[in-house]
């Protein structure tokens, strides 16, 4: 079985819990696309696939409409994109990604996380060699669709893995082919229910459920925040 669908099945497990905190986090990327790109989803691929990702996680339609209006709002002017990189206990690496209107804030709120459970705030670019960014997607197979013909369609647009699971099919490319990849899977029509940009660990590590315990109080605890979008560890 291949890393993206770990990736995919330990991510489903206990990361982005509840809809009370899954919601904001989905409104606050696509407010951020619309910004970035324009309101208009035909006219941006990045607010396309934001409202695609919201959808496969039933955000209802009313969210996703005030989402995208608030991208013009002054309150989102100073709205940035922002990582961070720490250490947690049992020689766990975490990648951190946030959207925020105060770094200051969200500078203090994950540095206190991390070190109340043991951890530290690392330098900006000491986890960059641990981690391969990847672009995934995700969508449905379909009955006569060949997944060696699609192979072929799609490795000039990146294509570095194809699997298929449970009537689910999972492609995986480095992450500057997202753009090519999405464009091609949409111009054979293929219905993408799901498309991120993941940090995958290089070289990942095992650790005994006791430690587990101790790391998913730090995973719980970050993606309490609002600030937090992503966390990604190098946990097998």
């Amino acid at each position: 079985m291949g890393r993206a669908f770990e990736y995919r099945k330990a991510s489903k497990l206990k990361r982005w819990g509840a809809m009370s905190k899954l919601f904001p986090k989905l409104g606050k990327i696509i407010t951020m696309a619309a910004k970035e790109g324009g309101t208009d989803p035909d006219m941006n691929p990045r607010l396309r696939t934001a409202i695609l990702n919201a959808k496969a996680e039933n955000m209802p339609k009313d969210n996703i409409e005030a989402a995208i209006k608030r991208a013009t709002a002054k309150d989102t002017a100073s709205m940035l994109e922002v990582s961070f990189e720490g250490k947690a206990p049992h020689g766990v690496q975490l990648f951190i990604e946030c959207m925020t209107d105060n770094n200051t804030r969200t500078v203090a709120n994950v540095k206190n996380i991390l070190t109340k459970h043991g951890g530290e705030m690392l330098t900006k670019g000491s986890l960059e060699f641990m981690f391969d960014r990847k672009a995934l997607f995700e969508f449905p197979l379909k009955d006569g669709m060949d997944l060696e013909e699609l192979e072929l369609e799609l490795i000039d647009a990146g294509l570095e893995e194809i699997e298929a699971e449970d009537g689910v099919v999972i492609i995986t490319g480095d992450y500057t082919s997202f753009g090519a990849l999405n464009s091609a899977l949409e111009d054979m029509g293929i219905e993408i229910t799901k498309a991120n940009l993941e940090r995958m660990a290089n070289s990942p590590i095992t650790i005994t459920e006791a430690q587990q315990a101790d790391i998913d109080k730090i995973l719980d605890r970050l993606e309490d925040d609002e600030d937090v979008q992503k966390v990604f560890t190098n946990l097998a």
